[in-house]
């Protein structure tokens, strides 16, 4: 009889009485403590009220025979109990979504074991549904390393506490760093758990346990992608993969390994590693900690970083004009290859000229390396290689005020040098150097870079250079032996950059700045002999005018001058005929007057006798008359014959008389003038013939 139609009954007045009443009440309740009806998403919970044993110490859910919540549920349908002995509680079903995870907490089990956090897996409780079986088959109390996969659930919430948390979810370029927070301690040396099999990603956790796996940090990481993973037992962090933009290199320095060794300061390669995507192959393969050799390329890589450390470098780049020179840090020892020392210990001549040269090495060994880099883009590992960038190019170095705004480091203040005069000048200078590309690795052994090059080598050279030579010159004359100060200091520079492998192109003197003073009187005299220059170039231009002038007149008088030399050519002909004419008659007249010479001849040759006679007798007398008279009588005797005879005039035709009273003047004159030509025996003769029997050629 149903519960319906006893309640029809007792309202239909079947039993009017008071039992009837009461009756009806104790079936109804007698009726709802035997029967429960659960619902199809629901599930009851039974909690026994007495005639049964008390729950063990330490208990919270009591098995059948105990008083107490019960471990069990009651599942969907209509269920008889005892009456009274039982009070129900109704729940609902746990619903664990298709992207969720039930993370299940036991409250009442045995202990976990020592050292331990989570309970391991219990057999036959399918899944959490049966209490009664957990606890009989030693579930453990606490968290639990089982999870609840998507589905419906009937639990105990007295037994089981269920939090739903999503799954975990890797994007794509990003990975999962994963940490166990249960498991055996990291062995000794180690920062990282060692990889287990068979844990699925880590999405079986029991697995995991017992297959060894290490609490802490696990050095297998999760890859993009869904994972159904008990976040108290593994506590993921979401990183971003690695990624090597184009134009960079990954370099890689691994936070485990083995130490390495004595004087390394990369680690050796590790061919297997899957570029380092794989620390447990990184491991057992014998990685070393530190900086590693391989390096990563562009391209995107899922690294665990807890592992290694990824660090972005540019890739080197070598334009035109440039090599690059490579310092190994890796490799063997150079000494292998170094030169042989004496007995003694001294190093050979040879090895004294190479100095550090030794150390430019052939490839394989630690240092400089002999092969340079010519123009393009390397991957290069700048860890294990050390490039330094060497301008083939011409190097130009200014002293000079202006300095280039893009090239600061190659410029320097005008050189401040003293003559020997005193004076103080200021000199600006341009050095062009080069290095050959063969010539980079020992020029690098020897000073380092081209900046500690120009530093520490040519800018001390070119300064003390320039100094010694204003010392011992004037200021005056260094300025005018520019050429010669330039050419001095250029050999100078060139002999000290022969030492360091570099070749010097030129030394320029730009400019020299003497004192204003002195200046001043170099101006002067520069101007005065431009001046004398342009007074040189007028007066030359005033000749060329005039021989212009000259030219232009001849230019005009050209037909004159045209008839001229015809006249002189006529008269030339005629002086010709009557040279021509003369010379016929002359010979004519010669042959006559030769005729007539030799009748001349004879008739002079008589009268050259006679008056030879003649002559010879008036000599005679003359002598006799000086013998007899002496030289001055006979003189004065000759001397007035001849002025009486008008031969010699002694009265001049004007006569100024500026004498005395007496009128003596001429007087005075004449006798002043016989005296002296007594005085100084003078001829006053004037005409041979005037004396009797000289001739000619006697007188």
């Amino acid at each position: 009889m149903s519960f319906d139609a006893v309640l029809n009954f007792l309202m239909s007045g079947g039993f009017g009485s008071l039992v009837g009443a009461v009756l009806f009440a104790v079936i109804v309740v007698m009726l709802l403590n035997t029967f429960v009806v659960v619902g199809g998403a629901q599930m009851a919970v039974l909690e026994r009220r007495w005639f049964g044993k008390d729950m063990p110490m330490g208990r919270v859910v009591a098995m059948p025979d105990e008083v107490g919540i019960q471990a069990r549920i009651l599942p969907p349908g209509l269920h008889m109990l005892i009456p009274f002995l039982y009070r129900v509680e109704k729940y609902p079903m746990v619903s664990i979504g298709e992207n969720e995870v039930g993370q299940v907490e036991s409250i009442d089990g045995v202990p976990v074991a020592p050292g331990k956090i989570f309970g391991p897996v219990t057999l036959g409780h399918n899944l959490f549904q049966e209490g009664e079986l957990f606890l009989r088959n030693n579930g453990s109390k606490g968290p639990q390393v089982q999870i609840l996969p998507p589905g419906i659930y009937r639990i105990n919430p007295y037994l089981f506490k269920v939090d739903k948390v999503p799954i975990i979810r890797i994007p794509n370029n990003q990975i999962g760093v994963v940490v166990a927070t249960d498991g055996q301690p990291i062995a000794p040396g180690r920062l990282l758990g060692k990889r287990v099999d068979g844990h699925n990603n880590f999405q079986n956790g029991q697995a995991f346990l017992e297959n060894g796996g290490q609490k802490g940090p696990q050095i297998d990481i999760l890859l993009p992608g869904s994972y159904r993973i008990n976040s108290k037992l593994f506590n993921v962090v979401i990183k971003d993969a690695t990624v090597v933009p184009t134009k960079k290199v990954g370099l890689v320095t691994a936070r485990d390994g083995a130490p390495l060794p004595m004087g390394e300061y990369v680690a050796k390669s590790i061919e297997t590693t899957g570029e380092f995507q794989d620390g447990a192959v990184f491991l057992s393969n014998g990685g070393q900690r530190g900086p590693q050799f391989d390096f990563l390329k562009p391209g995107t890589y899922y690294i665990n970083p807890m592992m290694f450390d990824v660090s972005l470098d540019e890739v080197l780049f070598v334009q035109r004009g440039e090599v690059a020179v490579i310092v190994s840090n890796i490799g063997k020892d150079p000494v292998a290859v170094m030169p042989p020392t004496s007995a003694d210990g001294s190093t050979p001549s040879e090895a004294v000229k190479m100095g550090v040269e030794r150390y430019v090495v052939e490839p394989g060994y630690r240092g400089i390396q002999r092969e340079v880099l010519g123009p393009g883009t390397y991957y290069l590992n700048k860890l294990a290689f050390t490039p330094h960038i060497i301008p083939t190019t011409n190097i130009t170095i200014d002293w000079a005020e202006q300095k280039p705004e893009a090239d600061q480091p190659l410029a320097f203040d005008p050189l401040a040098i003293v003559s020997r005069d005193g004076f103080e000048m200021t000199v600006e200078v341009k050095v062009i150097l080069r290095v050959q590309p063969q010539q980079a690795p020992h020029m690098v052994a020897r000073i380092g870079t081209i900046q500690n090059l120009i530093e520490a080598v040519i800018h001390p050279l070119v300064d003390s250079s320039f100094r010694n030579q204003a010392s011992s010159s004037e200021a005056m004359m260094f300025m005018q032996d520019r050429h010669e100060q330039q050419r001095k200091a250029e050999q100078h520079v060139i002999e000290e950059l022969e030492k360091y492998h570099v070749e010097c192109v030129s030394v320029l003197i730009c400019q020299i700045k003497l004192p204003e003073r002195l200046m001043q009187t170099l101006t002067n005299k520069v101007v005065a002999t431009q001046q004398k220059s342009m007074y040189d170039a007028q007066q030359e231009a005033e000749g060329r005018r005039r021989e212009m002038e000259k030219t232009k007149a001849q230019a005009d008088l050209q037909p004159s001058l045209v008839k001229a030399e015809i006249d002189v050519e006529i008269a030339t002909q005629q002086k010709q005929q009557s040279i021509t004419l003369a010379e016929g008659k002359g010979q004519s007249t010669k042959l006559e007057q030769e005729g007539i010479a030799g009748g001349i001849e004879a008739v002079g040759r008589a009268e050259g006798e006679k008056i030879r006679a003649i002559g010879q007798a008036t000599a005679e007398a003359y002598t006799k008359q000086a013998l007899a008279l002496g030289q001055a009588p006979l003189s004065m005797i000759e001397i007035m014959k001849q002025v009486s005879g008008g031969k010699i005039k002694i009265t001049p035709d004007v006569m100024v008389n500026g004498g005395g009273a007496d009128g003596g003047g001429s007087n005075n004159m004449l006798s002043a003038f016989i005296a002296s030509l007594m005085a100084n025996g003078m001829k006053l003769v004037k005409d041979p013939e005037a004396v009797p029997g000289k001739t000619g050629k006697d007188a």
